[in-house]
Order: C-alpha cells, then sequence, then structure tokens
C-alpha cells in the first residue's frame, strides 16, 4: 500500500512541518508526493521564527528577502548568511 495515496496532500504537509529540516530534506527523495510535500512553503515557514518577518524587517540589509525567496531558500540563506538586527548590535 502507498500511503502517499492514501493519505491527503495537506496531511503529508503537516507531517512533514512536525519533522526537522534535515528530515524534511531527507524526504523529499522518497517519494514525488513528499517531495511536493517538502518543498512547499507551509512546511518551511514552520521551520522559521515566528516573528521572522520582523526580525528580516529590522535587518539592516536583508528586508527584501522576505519577498523574494521561497521560504525554503530563505530559511537555508539565513542559515549560510546571518542578519543583523538592531542597527548591527544583535
Amino acid at each position: 500500500m502507498d500511503i502517499t495515496n492514501v493519505l491527503p496532500a495537506e496531511c503529508i504537509l503537516h507531517i512533514i512541518s512536525l519533522t526537522t529540516p534535515r528530515d524534511a530534506c531527507r524526504l523529499a527523495v522518497v517519494s514525488p508526493a513528499f517531495k511536493s510535500a517538502a518543498d512547499s512553503d507551509v512546511v518551511w515557514e514552520k521551520f522559521l521564527p515566528s516573528d521572522y518577518k520582523l526580525i528580516i524587517s529590522s535587518s539592516v540589509s536583508a528586508s527584501s528577502l522576505i519577498t523574494s525567496l521561497s521560504k525554503k531558500d530563505l530559511y537555508f540563506h539565513l542559515c549560510h548568511h546571518p542578519i543583523l538586527v538592531n542597527n548591527g548590535t544583535m
């Protein structure tokens, strides 16, 4: 029995959002249904801090990131390029 044919896409999205970013990337290679869910902004927004928009908007240089990147790309960008907030004091 193929679980991706039984569970609705929203359920798969929710399950993957309860894992970790590493697990989401691993699940993306399991099946096309998991890849679609694991690449979703719904999933990756769960991995970002709840106030990520406020944090980024208080940054000196990264305020355009919110609209220009997918949530997955934003997550990895912030992992590799930390931003300074509060006029560079944090």
